[in-house]
């Protein structure tokens, strides 16, 4: 496994594990909450991410048969946090598994996105800026919503035991 391997395998682990922290403290109609007509949920992005990773890493890498429909995953949608767990669980598992079984030469493979022919390593790690990207919309949503209460998902919480 070469360094970047490693390096996108442990940035999808981080985002995964700082979405899911943001999902734990919301509630099903703020996880649902749109700031307005024209912004996304956080359902919305987690559902929008699922469709980018089924296109370019389901589709794209793995050959498998995926439909897509891009303009769906903004309509407005209200799915449970138990929905959002495990599509959360279930797209991270998958993008991790393929991350790690790759091999240079599946990393050189390419394919066409947008007209233009890219590596499936310049996908991953287009991938992890775009899920990045984001995961900062989630953030901040958490933020907005939860005001004081919010618990940042950078900053491990201190063990009792912990001395500073």
């Amino acid at each position: 496994m070469d360094e970047v391997q490693d390096w996108l395998i442990h940035k999808f682990e981080e985002i995964e594990h700082r979405i899911m922290l943001v999902i734990d403290q919301l509630d099903d109609d703020q996880l649902n909450w749109r700031p307005n007509e024209s912004s996304n949920s956080i359902s919305n992005l987690l559902i929008h991410i699922n469709g980018n990773m089924n296109e370019r890493i389901v589709s794209g890498i793995l050959k498998k048969e995926v439909t897509r429909n891009r303009d769906e995953e903004f309509e407005s949608v209200y799915k449970s946090k138990a929905d959002l767990k495990t599509l959360t669980q279930n797209l991270f598992r998958e993008l991790i598994e393929t991350t790690n079984r790759m091999t240079d030469e599946t990393f050189r493979e390419t394919q066409r996105i947008r007209n233009k022919e890219r590596t499936n390593r310049e996908i991953l790690l287009q991938c992890a800026a775009h899920f990045s990207e984001h995961l900062g919309q989630i953030l901040y949503i958490g933020k907005m919503l939860l005001d004081e209460s919010y618990e940042t998902t950078s900053i491990p919480k201190a063990k009792p035991n912990d001395k500073n």
